[in-house]
């Protein structure tokens, strides 16, 4: 293939093309042997040790890490330096995923001894099925590709594409089998946004000083003094320690254009009644969905016995306030 006469932009397109190319191919291949390969991982109670030398060294350290991340423990070990002690690094029980598309990797193939001795099985990513790796393999998973996306059909490119959405597919075919749930993931990666919202409760993020309340015979004067005090926009309107609604800015402007006296408004004629709720202890990111399906911006948080304990507003899930409880 001869790039020399195209555009930077058509040389991206062909090389996209390329790729997806390689992935369509690989996934042609795919057969039973994927399914016995996440068979061995979810029966052997050990880990998935990750192989893999220069580029597939790359690729498989995000391997390793995506495993890990959904609820497969792996790691991954330079097969150049598992020769200088870190062999001990690998244990029975393990599983080892090596990476070759040549299948003749010699640092992989010098460790393949040991993982022998040690009983590991072996799951070879390799474009060679009669190579060293893939016949000392217990699993083949096969991910040639038709061509490279490089010039000169050599960089590796497509290829390393190919093991890595490879490893991708294995991880979250395990994940599946474990049944592994955002909340897992969420304690995975406490420090990330992601994590951040799954695990951040209702309670954590709530208003819950101050807020404020109006009886339903107010008048709007006195809805409007109470809405200002409190800084959310909103009321909540409450007889005899009961939510009966909500008054919220909104509410006032409409009831405001279409009322011939609004001063003689009330607060029982300003709300919404019977507003929707929330739980402290529920998860925000559910809290979250449910003002987002009704277009709404705030919850009024109540407790197991109907109490008021605060408010959740659309925004407060992006930093736990002082204040919470």
């Amino acid at each position: 293939m001869r790039y020399l006469a195209m555009s930077p932009l058509t040389l991206a397109q062909q090389v996209f093309a390329i790729e997806r190319e390689a992935l369509e191919a690989v996934a042609a291949q795919l057969d039973a042997r994927f399914e016995r390969a996440c068979e061995i991982v979810l029966a052997s109670g050990g880990r998935v040790v990750v192989l893999g030398m220069g580029k597939s060294g790359i690729v498989g350290r995000k391997i390793a890490a995506t495993l890990a991340s959904t609820g497969t423990p792996s790691l991954f070990v330079h097969p150049g330096e598992a020769f200088h002690g870190d062999l001990g690094m690998l244990m029975a029980g393990d599983v080892a995923l090596m990476i070759s598309n040549s299948g003749e990797t010699e640092e992989l193939v010098r460790v393949i001894p040991f993982l022998e001795e040690q009983r590991i099985p072996i799951l070879a990513l390799t474009a060679r099925e009669e190579s060293t790796l893939a016949r000392q393999a217990q699993v083949v998973l096969n991910v040639a590709v038709p061509r490279e996306a490089c010039a000169n059909n050599l960089a590796p490119t497509a290829s390393t594409t190919a093991a890595l959405v490879m490893g991708d597919a294995l991880a979250v075919a395990l994940s599946t089998l474990r049944g592994f749930q955002p909340e897992d993931f969420a304690r995975f990666h406490p420090g990330g946004y992601i994590g951040q919202r799954l695990l951040t409760r209702v309670a954590d993020v709530m208003h819950s000083a101050s807020i404020p309340q109006v009886s339903a015979d107010a008048l709007l004067r006195e809805v409007l003094r109470a809405m200002s005090s409190g800084g959310l926009g909103l009321a909540l309107v409450v007889v005899e320690g009961r939510l009966r609604g909500i008054i919220t800015d909104g509410d006032v402007r409409r009831a405001v254009e279409r009322s011939e006296d609004p001063v003689a408004l009330r607060a029982s004629e300003l709300m919404t009644p019977n507003p929707k709720v929330a739980h402290p202890r529920e998860r925000f990111a559910e809290a979250e969905k449910r003002m987002l399906a009704h277009k709404i911006n705030s919850l009024v948080v109540a407790g197991d016995q109907g109490e008021i304990l605060g408010v959740v507003q659309i925004y407060d899930g992006r930093a736990p306030r002082p204040e919470s409880v």
